[in-house]
């Protein structure tokens, strides 16, 4: 994918976050007609994302509005499993691996936070917490 185009996808992804249902049009005109960007290439990426299924569409009139079909958060967790399974071998704790990678940059305050997702998801799981007794 060229550089172009993953900022595009990426700059309409986090648009439809924010502000769902919107046509290309829209789009158009709030995140690329002010730097000269064409409808057609917004149309085509749309489509682009629609296609690998992280857009939801529907036609009303003669116009698709589109809509985020994934969470930022699940396409995250979604993008860093399918890296890291290209270049780790199965039996290899991969994830384990980038996040202490990744942690080394993190302050107080985020590790905290991850601490707490991790013990949230324990007791999602139905699992104990191997710090407490």
């Amino acid at each position: 994918m060229s550089g172009y185009r993953h900022n595009v996808e990426k700059r309409v992804l986090h648009y439809l976050w924010e502000t769902p249902d919107a046509d290309a049009k829209k789009v158009h005109e709030l995140l690329t007609k002010p730097q000269g960007g064409t409808l057609n290439t917004i149309q085509s990426t749309l489509d682009r994302l629609f296609k690998k299924e992280l857009l939801t569409r529907r036609k009303q009139g003669h116009a698709y509005y589109y809509r985020a079909k994934v969470d930022r958060e699940a396409l995250i967790a979604q993008l860093i499993e399918d890296v890291t399974s290209d270049f780790v071998r199965n039996d290899e704790n991969s994830l384990i691996a980038v996040f202490s990678s990744i942690s080394s940059g993190l302050d107080d305050e985020q590790l905290l936070q991850l601490e707490t997702l991790i013990r949230q998801q324990r007791q999602r799981l139905g699992r104990a917490d191997p710090d407490i007794d």
